[in-house]
């Protein structure tokens, strides 16, 4: 089973737009293997807008592959996002990565949109019909409970058919929508000890449905940091961490320590399953992002990319 290193972004951490393409520049020249953004809508701090910066990365890298971390599907049309999915697919050569989910209850996105997570799972469900029919080149006529098309057809087309579809989220509904719709799986905020099962689940679901995923389209991601736990800003990390009700002890959910470190975490989600990661510099200021990237390049994916036919 392969296994890869892709970086994630949440917060935008770049004092200038050159700060940020000069680190996408160090990801592409140093076998990253994709880069990811968090989709937040409404927030007080700087955030990229998940569909922009995919565009953006389509026309700015030759070699990444780029995804959603995940597009909330329920705060979307599924015609616009099939469309923009297709063209950013077919203007990158095939490198987009789809992965939606739909949404937390905590987000702030229901109450500043004045939407209600009602019947979410639905929408979503029939989101994901619409765009895979819409992506296969089909004229789609739709009549469901939340959407209504007449003849509605997409082109260009996306480069890979059937376009890839991952799915977000470790509940009861995810896991039977990841085993009957998608082609991967992305983990939230997630221990090994929490994942494994939710993989065992979601293998299970697929079988009993005919189907299969590819073992090595699972993915989970966490913090990392080349450093100490007693750094101010690691602590503050840790305790902000510690207020997600999933989250029982937040050194299980970092990696901050040595190479050593990170590998051996990295060898607990292979252990449960996942060889998709996405990783996040823990870092203190846009010089230390690009000095924790760059030793995760020279220190870490060499080992895991190297090692990963075997």
């Amino acid at each position: 089973m392969s296994a890869s290193i892709g970086l994630g972004i949440a917060q935008y951490p770049f004092s200038r737009t050159k700060g940020f393409w000069r680190w996408i520049e160090q990801c592409e020249r140093g076998d990253v293997d994709s880069i990811w953004q968090t989709d937040r809508l409404v927030s007080s701090q700087p955030m990229l807008e998940p569909m922009s910066l995919m565009a953006a990365l389509a026309g700015g890298t030759e070699r990444l592959q780029f995804g959603m971390n995940v597009v909330v599907l329920p705060l979307r049309d599924p015609l616009l996002l099939a469309k923009q999915c297709a063209t950013i697919d077919f203007l990158s050569d095939g490198r987009l990565i789809p992965a939606f989910g739909v949404g937390g209850d905590a987000i702030p996105e229901w109450a500043a949109v004045g939407r209600s997570k009602a019947h979410r799972g639905g929408i979503a469900d029939e989101m994901i019909a619409i765009m895979t029919r819409l992506w296969e080149g089909e004229e789609v006529t739709f009549a469901g409970e939340h959407f209504r098309y007449t003849r509605a057809r997409i082109a260009p087309l996306p480069v890979r058919r059937p376009m890839p579809l991952w799915i977000g989220g470790s509940s009861r509904a995810a896991i039977r929508r990841t085993a009957r719709l998608g082609t991967g799986w992305l983990s939230g905020i997630a221990s090994p000890a929490r994942v494994g099962p939710v993989v065992a689940a979601i293998r299970e679901e697929a079988e009993r449905a005919g189907r299969a995923i590819e073992p090595d389209h699972y993915g989970a991601g966490f913090p990392f940091r080349f450093g100490s736990w007693h750094e101010p800003f690691v602590e503050q990390a840790a305790r902000g961490m510690a207020r997600f009700p999933e989250v029982d002890d937040p050194r299980d959910y970092l990696a901050v320590g040595d190479a050593r470190t990170i590998l051996d975490r990295l060898d607990d989600y292979r252990r449960a399953g996942v060889s998709k990661f996405v990783l996040r510099p823990l870092a203190a200021s846009e010089d230390d992002v690009f000095a924790q990237t760059q030793r995760l390049i020279e220190e870490v994916i060499p080992a895991v990319h190297v090692r990963a036919p075997a």
